[in-house]
């Protein structure tokens, strides 16, 4: 339940902090006074987005808190899934800035609006006017009953199925699409690997093949080259027969000049070996007759690919190359991956349709039972000859079942069935949707349950079977009713009073508890308005203690 709400610097609001009882609370308030400002407060808490210019004094922070007593454990997975520390007496805040920053808090931990929600929705409904037409609405309709008529977890589990199906059918798709596509490029890839595989990637190194033309090129000049180096080193006259005189004709015991001796000696035998090279490799380059034309057609078609498919590398064809052929290699086998998801579809399906059909008769079952319950509340509500139907038709399957739910509504004896959107007026729907609330929340265990002028369009006996049914709910949850009937007023067991005053040129708005005394004179003024005689003061007593 929610045990104290605190609203600073929020609207009209400048400090206000009110404590909240279980059972029946009722809000009453002349109108403007800013009973919808209080709501709003309580929006915030429910994660609504906050709007900055609710900030009454835009050099301070808005702050809106509320204080719940949770009940026992229900909420403890939830708040673990969130990494939220878990307290019976949980704390949730809303800060705004003028700046227009936002900020929110469960139990001092910030947390964003998405988890501030799950939290709250588990706390808090608030019903305002405008909900009432959600009556006339199949998707809540359909809510109504598979609520009420304990289907929500079996529907969720359909629900949860149904989209898994749905998956199933969107790669079914995709695989479809993906074959037409292969079948579009299936002769360019194969032209394409056929390409690749002429070039031999696996088995050449185009990078020696380069160097290769290269050497043919310059054939020649590193002809003549090797040519020379033979020559001059190892030719009549040349430097090693020169320097081999040296080591023939010098002989002394002079330790300076055999030093350079021994450096001559050493270089005459690099450049002897020199030689050696030059001469073999000259061999061999005589020798190997290399296919000219062939290395550069292999070059030339290797050089095309790489400006062919913008790459930069052998490695990057080889890659490519790989792709190719797993496309190759995919498209052969889709035909059978198409297959066997069919089969699963057809499956899951199948299961599916068996599901919706127990949903559709369980729904039907639970529809005459709740009528049922419903007629007999609404009788209690002055509404002794209405008739209610749940329409279930068979429609195609979707993610909630294999049906369309109508709801159909007369108040009166006597005429034929209508659609509930063609059928009741403001004062009958806010009397049947407070009757569908009172089961819902019986339901969805709601800690607290909020009605914004849910009795608007009623007035007389009426309002009063409203009030003591309102009671009657009070007694099995925390119930707040903003109200202007005096006859729901005075059944409350705490009675909260919003009302405007005037100071220092500002209009402020307060919230005050209202002792015995205080309630009857505001549920006299309900009655009477400003000028309260002795009269309207005995009615209200009178209401007070039926």
């Amino acid at each position: 339940m929610l045990q104290k709400l605190t609203v600073k610097n929020f609207a009209l609001i400048e400090n206000a902090t009110i404590d909240l009882e279980n059972g029946f609370t009722v809000i009453t308030g002349e109108t403007g006074s800013g009973k919808s400002i209080l709501l709003g407060a309580l929006r915030l808490i429910l994660g609504e987005r906050a709007d900055h210019s609710v900030i009454r004094d835009e050099e301070q922070k808005t702050v809106v808190e509320a204080v719940f007593n949770l009940p026992d454990n229900k909420l403890k997975d939830l708040f673990n899934s969130l990494d939220l520390d878990y307290d019976k007496e949980t704390i949730i805040r809303r800060e705004i800035r003028s700046s227009g920053k936002s900020r929110a808090f469960v139990n001092d931990t910030p947390v964003p609006l998405s988890s501030l929600k799950q939290v709250s929705e588990q706390l808090v409904y608030i019903h305002s006017q405008h909900h009432t037409l959600e009556l006339k609405d199949q998707d809540f309709q359909r809510n109504i009953l598979d609520t009420i008529g304990g289907l929500k977890e079996q529907v969720d589990s359909f629900r949860s199925k149904f989209r898994s199906y749905r998956s199933l059918q969107k790669r079914l798709k995709e695989l479809e699409e993906k074959k037409a596509q292969n079948e579009l490029n299936q002769e360019f890839n194969a032209f394409q690997l056929e390409e690749l595989s002429a070039l031999k990637l696996y088995e050449r190194n185009y990078s020696d093949i380069e160097q290769d033309v290269n050497r043919v090129e310059e054939f020649e000049d590193i002809q003549r080259g090797y040519q020379m180096i033979a020559e001059l080193i190892n030719g009549e006259g040349g430097i090693s027969e020169k320097l081999g005189l040296i080591k023939k004709n010098v002989t002394v015991k002079d330790q300076s000049l055999n030093e350079l001796l021994d450096r001559v000696n050493s270089v005459l035998i690099e450049l002897n070996d020199i030689g050696a090279v030059a001469e073999d490799d000259l061999s061999e380059l005589d020798g190997n007759n290399l296919n000219t034309e062939e290395l550069i057609s292999a070059l030339d078609a290797f050089n095309s690919a790489l400006r062919k498919h913008g790459k930069h590398s052998q490695e990057e064809l080889i890659s490519l190359f790989e792709e190719l052929s797993k496309d190759v290699e995919q498209s052969s086998s889709i035909d059978s991956d198409i297959l066997s998801l069919n089969d699963e579809i057809t499956r899951v399906e199948k299961e599916l349709n068996k599901e919706g059909d127990r949903i559709t008769e369980k729904r039907k079952k639970a529809a005459k039972n709740i009528e049922n319950e419903i007629i007999s509340l609404l009788s209690e509500l002055k509404l002794a000859n209405a008739s209610l139907e749940f329409e279930v038709l068979p429609s195609s399957i979707s993610e909630f079942g294999k049906d369309d739910i109508t709801l159909y509504f007369q108040p009166n004896k006597g005429m034929a069935k209508k659609r509930i959107d063609k059928s009741a007026s403001g004062g009958e729907l806010s009397r049947l949707m407070l009757i569908i609330q009172y089961l819902l929340s019986n339901e969805q265990e709601l800690p607290t349950l909020i009605f914004d002028e849910i009795d608007t369009g009623v007035s007389g006996d009426v309002a009063t079977k409203i009030g003591n049914h309102m009671d009657k709910m009070g007694q099995n949850m925390q119930l707040i009713a903003i109200t202007h009937l005096p006859q729901v007023a005075s059944k409350g067991t705490q009675h909260i009073r919003v009302h405007k005053s005037d100071e220092d040129g500002q209009t402020k708005t307060y919230l005050s508890v209202l002792s015995k005394e205080e309630r009857i004179q505001e549920i006299a003024k309900l009655m009477s308005g400003e000028k309260v005689n002795e009269a309207a003061l005995q009615n209200a007593l009178n209401l007070m203690e039926e």
